[in-house]
């Protein structure tokens, strides 16, 4: 791709450009090619990490820039440290203007870096380099005494790479402020070799020769951990200009060696000592401008937090000890939670980082400490939580750590994430655990969701037969000891929404025998109206769909129905759901295939029982919308029909008028009930209620129009 015309851009927002584009994943070899307009598009700060570019698209449109800075830190597509450094090269320019180059991650290549002009092409040849970063590459002793002859070079990462010896720092040692020099596998020097190299380094302000104290066993790094002892204990004259150490990781190093060191060196402004042991020594809190890693109190630990961002191991010990400082925390710690978070996204992939993060995220935000969290910072969480349940599927502690996380009422209801992953993630780890705890905490949280999905999501979910079968299995699980618990009654809302205006979840539903199941429960749960609602609630739902009305009028089934209905005794809310489903299959007389006797009761009864029934006032019930109405509100309609479905209307109406008085003007409602309080064989009792519905629309700010009484 290259531009048949460009503005001139200026140079901060063309390395904007360059950035956003690779932190968004669109930067490729294909999109990398508007940056060959080198001249509207002038790039000095250049960073293309993790982006798939290849060594041919990166010498086109990057190395003509004159770049001062370029960040290829893990960058795929087969380029090299080779190919980043002969393209540099290439370039007289950037000889001399680069000053900052990071190639982490990546394969040098040093041996096929030939002679250019009979030049050698090398480090060396970038003259202008200060600041260079070679982590966790294949960094040679000959590459290393090419690096180090560089005349500016002042800040040198070489932590996890290959180099066995570190005789080439001697070098650079009037220039090298900075060195980092974490887990050095291969390192091959005595303990006094090393000591007197690091003792040359008279410039150097910061040292880290950290280890990974987890995979290293005792006989690892001896050498430097005695180098690191000698350091400790030696003169302040011994690297003079050092104002920050990290020796974190390292074995045997005693408090009493840190506090000399402490106290010997006035300017020292950090210390890390995160699994060394050594931490907890009073001179380190004494010392106000010392920061320190460590895990002797909540700053070292989140100090820890904060440097090691990128190192999995120390990143995982850190953890640990938060999580033993935060088990009974009763105040909200969005800078704590922030941490967290960062050292999961850091290592998307580490079992270990996350088995222990999850189970901070829950402790950081139970009860009611989320909801003094940013909503920002808890979306982030939860979909890093999400990430987690996807990535380790089978590790069942991890699992249990984000469930308990998500099992909060504000983070279901008020966070925005994505909720259909999450109920699908949530129904897949249901299938395959029984645990009561744990079940009833997954069935709620299915439950809430579920109700939070948008139509289209509801309906991919209720179309797989699984969830049904996995729902309807846990409904049965719990009717045959008779059980009126939680889970019981999540599942049931759950089922309840996914069929809500979903004809195809509706069909799932009968297909799945759960219309059988749902008699039987019915019966046997006669004196439970929180369970008959929502038993009530879903057949309603099926009731709503006229190809599957068929399959309600079974005679004994109706009857039952019918006795709530007429059972002064039995709650409103309970009475109310039975009403709908009679009044839906007795709509339509043509597809009535029972008794007339039957259906003219239950016209004659819904009318009756309706006229009995107070003004319920919690929120019983929600519509999606209000078109399973339309049939029911037509002037034809026996008045029982009518009137259970204004009373319905009137009922979610006065509980939210604001949300259902907007929906019923979108929808046409109001016009239909006009017509129908206008219309001269409508019944009194729906006139009055009709009338009471179009006042509150108007009240509300709706437009009515006259209306006849």
């Amino acid at each position: 791709m290259c531009l048949s015309w460009a503005p001139v851009l200026p140079q901060e927002m063309a390395d904007q450009l360059l950035r956003k584009m690779g932190t968004k994943g669109i930067l490729n070899d294909t999109t990398v090619g508007i940056f060959r307009n080198c001249k509207e598009l002038r790039l000095r700060r250049a960073a293309i990490r993790f982006c798939p570019v290849s060594a041919e698209a990166f010498r086109l449109a990057l190395c003509p820039h004159r770049l001062q800075e370029l960040d290829a830190s893990w960058v795929s597509g087969g380029l090299t440290g080779a190919d980043i450094v002969s393209g540099l090269a290439s370039n007289l320019e950037c000889r001399s203007s680069l000053q900052r180059l990071s190639i982490s991650g990546l394969h040098l290549d040093w041996e096929s870096l030939m002679e250019d002009g009979g030049t050698h092409v090398g480090f060396s040849s970038l003259q202008g380099l200060r600041t260079l970063n070679l982590a966790s590459t294949d960094l040679t002793d000959a590459a290393l005494e090419d690096i180090c002859s560089l005349p500016q070079l002042e800040s040198l990462d070489i932590s996890c790479s290959a180099v066995s010896k570190l005789t080439a720092l001697l070098d650079c040692k009037s220039t090298l402020k900075s060195l980092i020099a974490h887990r050095l596998r291969q390192l091959d020097m005595s303990a006094a070799r090393l000591f007197f190299v690091f003792s040359q380094l008279h410039a150097l302000r910061h040292l880290d020769f950290s280890d990974d104290h987890i995979t290293v066993d005792d006989s690892d790094g001896r050498d430097g951990d005695e180098t690191v002892r000698q350091l400790l204990e030696g003169s302040p004259q011994v690297l003079p200009s050092l104002v920050s150490l990290d020796i974190s990781g390292r074995k045997r190093i005693s408090e009493a060696a840190v506090r000399a060191f402490v106290e010997a060196r006035a300017g020292l402004v950090f210390m890390g000592l995160l699994a060394t042991g050594a931490s907890s020594s009073d001179v380190l809190t004494s010392q106000k401008t010392l920061k320190v890693t460590g895990e002797a109190n909540e700053n070292q630990v989140c100090e820890a937090l904060r440097r090691y961002r990128d190192r999995e191991c120390f990143i995982r010990e850190a953890l640990i000890h938060l999580y033993n400082l935060i088990t009974d925390i009763d105040k909200p710690r969005p800078d704590m939670l922030k941490l967290v978070l960062s050292g999961m996204q850091s290592h998307p992939t580490s079992l270990h980082v996350h088995l222990v993060a999850t189970a901070c995220v829950f402790h950081l935000t139970t009860q009611d400490l989320a909801e003094a969290m940013p909503v920002s910072l808890l979306s982030s969480t939860v979909t890093q939580l999400l990430y987690a349940m996807k990535t380790f599927p089978n590790h069942q502690q991890v699992q249990k750590n984000c469930l308990l996380a998500l099992c909060s009422d504000y983070i279901l209801q008020d966070v925005p994430f994505d909720k259909y992953l999450a109920a699908m993630l949530v129904i897949n780890w249901l299938s395959s655990h029984e645990e009561p705890t744990l079940q009833r905490m997954a069935v709620a949280v299915i439950s809430i969701l579920v109700a939070k999905l948008s139509t289209e999501e509801t309906s991919q979910l209720g179309e797989d037969v699984h969830i049904m079968k996995q729902l309807l299995a846990l409904v049965q699980q719990k009717a045959m000891v008779g059980v009126v618990d939680s889970t019981l009654k999540f599942a049931l809302s759950a089922l309840w929404n996914l069929t809500d205006e979903m004809p195809s979840a509706a069909r799932n539903f009968i297909e799945c025998q759960g219309l059988e199941l749902y008699e039987e429960v019915l019966e046997s749960y006669y004196g439970e109206p929180s369970v008959q609602q929502k038993l009530l609630g879903l057949l309603n739902n099926i009731a709503e769909v006229e190809a599957l009305q068929a399959d309600l009028l079974e005679e004994d089934l109706l009857e039952h129905i019918l006795s709530l209905l007429q059972d002064a005794q039995v709650e409103v809310g309970v009475r109310y759901f039975a009403g709908g489903i009679l009044a839906q299959l007795a709509s339509r007389p043509e597809a009535w295939t029972l008794g007339d006797e039957l259906l003219s009761t239950i016209l004659k009864q819904l009318h009756a029982s309706i006229m009995t029934w107070t003004q319920l006032e919690r929120e019983m019930v929600s519509y999606r919308s209000f078109h399973p109405f339309y049939p029911l509100l037509q002037t034809g309609q026996p008045s029982g029909v009518q009137l259970w479905a204004v009373w319905a209307i009137h009922l979610v109406c006065s509980q939210n008028t604001s949300h259902y008085s907007s929906m019923l003007e979108r929808e046409g409602m109001t016009e239909l009930l006009k017509a129908l309080a206008a219309h001269p064989d409508t019944h009194g009792d729906i006139k009055g209620l009709s009338d009471s519905i179009l006042r509150m629309v108007e009240q509300h700010g709706g437009h009515t129009g006259p209306r006849n009484s």
